[in-house]
């Protein structure tokens, strides 16, 4: 009887314990839902969101609705980065709570063919990239094409915007471009989210008046321009003086003569503090004249160079040649009485990249240019200079007067010309900027400054000011197809299926001289890369083969045998 109550009392004791850890279990569920908490032992804390982008997410006033465009049977990689999006915008509805919805989608899978057709041109209307993918045709050994969309709409209140979450590949191995497509994951969505956010979008003075360009080649970076900022046009000849509401000035390939009193009217918008973007051509070189039989690139004057000199840059009289290069097409020879034409790489056309981790350039593949100037950086001023964009370590300059052919490209390179390292073409400039007219005019030139634009003169500027100085006005502008138009920049009319980061360079130069966005940090993010060695592999594939099968099996029969002498010790008696 006595035994028969303590099996009862066992039985009991056991049913209360396994009671009590269901509830707890439900419990720590129920908590869960209320209660994040996430540890990241990861070294470049790859899992954790910036301080900048908790603040924003937290402090959403409305809904964000974010439909992803990557749901789908993709290849290994895109599904990775289908889930790191995934991951990304899981993490942020932990912050932002419902204001965070999203989506995923796969672009057209059940529509009709011609309705497919219909929504993937809405969608790069939009602004999504395209990406031709080739996938293996079920149960069969040939293989398709099939566009995808790697991109992304998000949508506030009535506002919404792309963002194309693929990385381009020029130049780096796909499981780098993806890594990096991964790390500016936070910085895209944030930096969509924070754009849509702002009431006032900052105001951007296009300059004309000395040969500005207006018509198609400059019509891509217009429209991008539209998109994001409020966009005027400002005569610099004609107008008395620049006003200080402008955020950014925007001068592209310039063409004419600054005259004192025009750099008179720029530098006291740069003393109120204001921002500038020069893209400049210092000689006459464009691809349009190499289709006659070749040119010579001369200097057109600009006046500029006191100017800039003072501000702490100084745009070079040369072109630059490197061994890495874009590309053109060229005849090679004749096949009977038909030209045989391939593209071969033109050294006047360098690709150029970033040798530093600022947040302009982080993470931001080859950019494209054309008959590119070099730029050198004053020491001294006070003048904060860093470069953005250089050439390879196989370059070289060569000064004005240049003569240009494409006979020059039939020639094979000799590596030993290009022996100069990482030629600055593109810098940005920060700090207190000096002006140059400073003890140059009298007083009663500054009066005379003062009734004109109703401002006073400035010796100095009262607050920092930014500036981005690029010896190639091509990075901003597109080329002209005759069949289709203006072309987005950065792509190169011969090779249209691909695009350099030219666009991501001007609008994440255009953000940092125009806002503050505390988002901005999140470029820096980056994602360690761990490959296995290859050669490593392949030597001792069948080791860790056996390793990987023999050692699992091993320690469970180890176990099995430990467990099996335990139990016959404790039961022995």
């Amino acid at each position: 009887m006595i035994m028969e109550l303590t099996r009862k009392d066992k039985r009991k004791q056991y049913l209360k314990r396994t009671l009590a850890l269901v509830a707890v279990i439900i419990a720590i569920n129920i908590a869960a839902g209320y209660f994040h908490a996430r540890l990241d032992l990861t070294a470049e804390q790859r899992y954790t969101l910036a301080p900048a982008t908790r603040d924003l997410l937290r402090r959403l006033d409305a809904p964000v609705q974010i439909e992803v465009y990557l749901k789908g049977k993709y290849p290994a990689g895109f599904r990775q980065l289908s889930d790191a999006t995934r991951e990304l915008l899981e993490e942020f509805q932990q912050y932002g709570g419902t204001n965070i919805r999203f989506t995923f989608l796969n672009p057209g899978s059940d529509l009709p063919d011609s309705m497919r057709a219909a929504f993937q041109d809405t969608l790069m209307a939009r602004g999504i990239l395209p990406f031709n993918l080739q996938v293996q045709d079920d149960g069969k050994d040939s293989y398709a094409e099939k566009l995808i969309f790697p991109g992304a709409v998000v949508k506030y209140k009535d506002r919404e915007t792309a963002v194309n979450l693929l990385k381009s590949q020029g130049g780096m191995d796909p499981m780098q471009a993806l890594n990096s497509s991964e790390a500016l994951l936070e910085y895209k969505f944030a930096s969509a989210i924070y754009q849509l956010q702002q009431n006032r979008r900052p105001l951007i003075g296009y300059m004309l008046g000395h040969g500005e360009p207006e018509g198609p080649e400059v019509y891509d970076a217009l429209k991008t321009l539209h998109e994001l900022y409020q966009v005027d046009t400002v005569n610099l000849a004609t107008t008395p003086s620049i006003p200080e509401e402008f955020d950014a000035l925007l001068f592209v390939r310039p063409i004419q003569t600054f005259t004192d009193s025009d750099k008179l009217k720029i530098d006291q918008y740069v003393m109120q503090g204001g921002n500038i973007a020069w893209f400049l051509d210092n000689l006459t070189a464009s691809t349009d004249s190499l289709r006659g039989s070749g040119f010579v690139a001369f200097d057109r004057n600009l006046q500029l160079e006191d100017l800039l000199f003072k501000y702490g840059a100084r745009v070079n009289q040369d072109l630059l040649q490197d061994l890495r290069a874009d590309i053109i097409p060229l005849v090679v020879g004749h096949m009977g009485d038909k030209p045989q034409i391939e593209p071969v790489p033109f050294p006047y056309f360098p690709l150029l990249a970033s040798t530093n981790a600022h947040p302009i350039v982080k993470n931001l593949d080859y950019t494209m240019s054309r008959f590119a100037g070099s730029v050198d950086t004053m020491a001294g001023g006070g003048i904060q200079k860093t470069v953005l964009l250089t050439t390879s370590d196989h370059s070289r300059k060569v000064r004005a007067p240049v003569q240009i052919s494409l006979e020059s490209v039939q020639q094979q390179p000799n590596p030993r010309e290009f022996r100069q390292r990482f030629i600055p073409v593109a810098v940005l400039l920060e700090g207190r900027f000096p002006s140059l007219f400073r003890n140059r005019i009298g007083v009663e030139a500054q009066r005379e400054w003062q009734s004109v634009s109703g401002k006073p003169f400035r010796p100095e500027a009262d607050t920092a000011g930014k500036m981005i100085v690029a010896g190639d006005a091509d990075l901003v502008l597109n080329a002209v197809s005759r069949k289709n138009g203006p072309m987005q920049m950065g792509v190169n009319e011969f090779n249209p299926d691909y695009q350099f980061a030219n666009k991501e360079f001007f609008l994440n130069g255009m953000d940092y001289l125009t806002s503050h966005s505390p988002v901005m940090e999140t470029r820096n993010k980056e994602l360690t890369l761990r490959l296995l060695d290859a050669e490593k592999v392949r030597k001792e594939k069948t080791t860790w083969q056996i390793i990987a099968f023999a050692v699992p099996i091993g320690a469970i029969l180890l176990f099995a045998m430990v467990f099996q002498y335990l139990r016959q010790r404790k039961y022995a008696k």
